[in-house]
């Protein structure tokens, strides 16, 4: 079970911490992420990072911007955003897999999903 939180309204500009709880009893990923969608739009990756070895990737819209760690003692994933800008605002959903070899971008290459955060951003 996937449990996101974090999301708010903040101004452009600003900043939000997004966190991702996963519990289970054997609970052991390849690889978490976040991907996001706006009313209207496709769900759109963000960013992943693999488990064993913190390898990270980002989508070109948020790299610079948006950092993603995690805790494996406490499985837990965060995502800082930075910079905020209007067109972040989405709803943000923490994912893993047990997988490394399909592309992480596509939202059919993961297995699990949390129920999303809501992130809105002023102008």
């Amino acid at each position: 079970q996937l449990q996101a939180s974090g999301g708010g309204l903040v101004q452009a500009g600003g900043s939000l911490r997004l966190s991702c709880a996963a519990s289970g009893r054997t609970f052991s990923p390849y690889d978490m992420g976040w991907f996001r969608q706006a009313p209207g739009k496709e769900r759109e990756f963000v960013a992943r990072i693999v488990w064993s070895t913190r390898r990270t990737d980002y989508a070109e819209s948020v790299r610079g911007r948006f950092t993603i760690s995690r805790d494996n003692a406490k499985n837990m994933v965060y995502l800082q955003m930075d910079s905020l800008k209007p067109e972040d605002a989405a709803v943000y959903s923490c994912v893993t897999r047990r997988d490394l070899v399909l592309p992480s971008t596509s939202s059919k290459n993961w297995d699990y999903w949390g129920q999303g955060t809501l992130v809105t951003v002023s102008s």
